[in-house]
């Protein structure tokens, strides 16, 4: 039987590239540390950010941009995306809350997604996020993101798994959606599996297998922007890593049809 974490055996299985968010390993030292290395040594990795606010009101943190640079720098990674929301305001709130979708909060994210790659010295994207409520919205959310991507000029983390579940909550077509985003400004892709709360609510959990309609919509979005890079993003209730290879294969053979 092979490692399931060697090298060559992930390879075989498909594995590309590989995700990691900054704050879960800036400052990681001794085992952990050199275990992590030796990853980042056979793996291209890109950075996906869980803190940096992009919606707060205070003030963006450029001292932890500084070190999430280093970190960058030190593991040769050159993509870093965050998600389109605010998750701290005098302290952190430890969920990703929704931007009101409205012409001033374009204009004042797009300024800040612009300061983060100017401190990074990198490409940045930004996600959608799944969200269950829109206070404040004055725009369609696709309306939204679109304009934030354009006056930041930055890429976009194209997320199927958000999209299917926002569109059972909040009642939109889910393709449309996907038709309407930036996607040529797609730098790679998200996709997970949720939690059915209600027939009509869906929580974004990222622990349980992807189903079919979000399996669809990726198939889609190859159709629609090219087989773009594919994440799949799992965060608890791990099954048997066979498992998740076997989702990982799943992906590139649908990349394989638009290849």
């Amino acid at each position: 039987m092979p490692d399931l974490f060697d090298h060559e055996h992930l390879v075989s299985r498909g594995v590309d590239f590989m995700e990691v968010a900054p704050e879960n390993w800036i400052g990681i030292g001794g085992r952990f540390g050199r275990r992590f290395r030796y990853f980042t040594e056979r793996f291209p990795f890109v950075c996906h950010g869980l803190s940096l606010s992009l919606g707060s009101p205070s003030a963006l943190d450029i001292d932890f941009l500084k070190d999430v640079k280093a970190f960058l720098d030190e593991h040769e990674i050159e993509w870093y995306t965050e998600h389109l929301s605010a998750c701290s305001d005098m302290g952190h709130l430890y969920d990703l809350m929704p931007i009101p979708f409205t012409e001033e909060a374009v204009h004042y994210v797009a300024n800040r997604v612009r300061t983060t790659a100017d401190v990074l010295e990198r490409p940045v994207g930004i996600e959608h996020v799944s969200y269950y409520a829109a206070p404040g919205a004055e725009m369609r959310e696709v309306e939204f993101i679109n304009a934030v991507v354009d006056e930041a000029d930055c890429g976009l983390l194209l997320d199927v798994n958000n999209i299917y579940v926002n569109s059972i909550n909040h009642g939109y077509d889910a393709n449309a959606f996907l038709e309407a985003l930036p996607g040529d400004r797609t730098m790679y892709i998200h996709v997970a599996g949720h939690y059915v709360e209600a027939p009509d609510i869906r929580i974004d959990t990222h622990g349980a297998a992807v189903i079919d309609p979000v399996w669809d919509l990726l198939e889609r979005a190859y159709e629609l922007y090219g087989p773009r890079p594919t994440l799949i993003e799992r965060d608890f209730n791990f099954p048997p890593v066979a498992k998740l290879l076997d989702e990982v294969e799943h992906a590139r053979a649908l990349q394989a049809r638009f290849a």
